[in-house]
């Protein structure tokens, strides 16, 4: 019996033991890159549809930086200035941006969906990979459901101040950093809380960045603005 037990145990800790050693694999990813794909898509859930934000929102304002040299790839890697989002965070954006406008402020969009081959090119470049989205989970821009911006002066279009510039890979980038000025912590919290009041919630190490909260339920993508 006691033979019995030793061999029970000896063949259940190699087991665990191979089990260990070789994982079992995980989710392939899955990135949407069929135009066609992403059209069935809207039918089957028309929540999936990317919009045009500034069609959305006409008064809003776009620096869309990954258009231009002015980017920390210091290359264009958006063919058109342009940027999009998913239905349901549209409609959050519109609401902020209502609210904001009856306070003397609006909305400065640095940067929505995001195709996933981009992604790709960030990560290979970036000098800090903490600013960045792996490509082995991707990246929720690429879902459609992230959007990089900050607050301006409605009356001036002038931006108001924050801690650090847009894509500051700096300590100070972070949406609790301190010390800041009053003004600065007051301008941040003051975007950090009526966008979460809207469902849409900052990145821990980013202050511009804000994830819709429904993110999980839409697909990584890959179609080109030139396509949308």
């Amino acid at each position: 019996m006691k033979i019995n037990c030793l061999i029970f145990f000896f063949l259940s800790f190699s087991f665990v033991a191979i089990a260990q050693i070789n994982p079992q694999p995980g989710k392939k990813l899955v990135v949407i890159s069929s135009y066609n794909q992403y059209l069935a898509s809207i039918k089957t859930n028309p929540n999936n549809e990317l919009l045009e934000i500034k069609k959305e929102i006409p008064n809003i304002k776009l620096d869309i930086r990954y258009a231009t040299k002015n980017n920390f790839m210091q290359q264009v890697m958006y063919k058109q200035a342009r940027a999009f989002a998913r239905k349901p965070v549209i409609e959050s954006l519109k609401k902020i941006q209502k609210e904001l406008n009856k306070k003397g402020y609006g909305l400065k969009i640095f940067d929505g969906y995001r195709p996933y081959a981009v992604t790709v090119e960030f990560y290979k470049k970036a000098s800090d990979k903490n600013f960045v989205a792996n490509p082995a989970k991707g990246s929720k821009h690429n879902r459609g459901c992230a959007v990089d911006l900050t607050l301006i002066y409605l009356k001036t279009g002038e931006e108001v101040p924050m801690p650090t510039p847009y894509d500051s890979f700096s300590a100070a980038a972070a949406a609790k950093y301190e010390p800041v000025t009053a003004e600065v912590r007051k301008n941040r919290e003051f975007l950090i809380a009526t966008m979460k009041k809207y469902n849409m919630n900052v990145l821990e190490n980013e202050w511009w960045h804000f994830d819709f909260s429904g993110w999980q339920n839409y697909d990584l993508m890959d179609i080109p603005f030139e396509k949308l």
